[in-house]
């Protein structure tokens, strides 16, 4: 079992330095070729998600590195979502030293940068937790719900920064416009919470 973790741990790693290096898209990645097998597993996993045919678009091109694992492809949703949202964060700080912003929008951005800053360290929580640790048994749960309990207020981060743009007071361009990183953040987000919680369900 230690032998086991090892390994996952250092499959992890790499799927996370990979993925850092494409923190603008994640279809920014060079497709991989995959076999009928991982694909389907890849399918098959979507369709328990609230946004099936985004997840299978960006978790294809990831099927022979996952090669069929529900904690490899917990993992690798659990770093792109990390990195969707490092990127989106840094996009709003660079956002907000712009002339010209109004109050309420700047507020808007200040609110958003806090809640996303969360996001991150919640999912680089669970990503470190979630590699570290083989399955099965009561430590296992307790590690599962951590991650789970993690994730979730991670997406609540990011419904928190979609609300503080509401407003009459905000220009609909710069709504749009943030509002479309978020909504982005959170459904990567939601699929990777997805994926936690059938990787979770598979070791009761």
């Amino acid at each position: 079992m230690a032998a086991a973790g090892s390994y996952f741990s250092i499959i992890a790693l790499i799927i996370l330095i990979q993925l850092a290096t494409n923190l603008n898209s994640c279809s920014a990645a060079t497709p991989i070729r995959h076999s009928g097998r991982n694909t389907r597993f890849i399918r098959t996993s979507c369709r328990t998600t609230l946004q099936p045919s985004l997840c299978f678009v960006t978790f294809s091109r990831y099927a022979t590195r996952i090669r069929g694992s529900p904690r490899l492809l917990a993992t690798t949703a659990l770093s792109l979502a990390f990195n969707t949202t490092r990127f989106a964060t840094k996009s709003m700080i660079t956002l907000s030293k712009r002339h010209g912003l109004k109050r309420r929008e700047a507020a808007a951005l200040r609110v958003c940068v806090e809640e996303l800053g969360d996001s991150i360290d919640e999912l680089k929580d669970s990503i470190g937790k979630l590699s570290r640790h083989g399955a099965g048994g009561s430590t296992f749960r307790s590690q599962m719900s951590d991650i789970q309990t993690w994730v979730s207020a991670a997406l609540t981060d990011d419904d928190t920064c979609m609300d503080g743009l509401s407003g009459k007071s905000i220009n609909r361009k710069f709504r749009s416009r943030v509002r479309r990183r978020v909504v982005k953040v959170a459904h990567l987000t939601s699929i990777a919470l997805a994926f936690v919680n059938r990787y979770a369900a598979t070791h009761k």
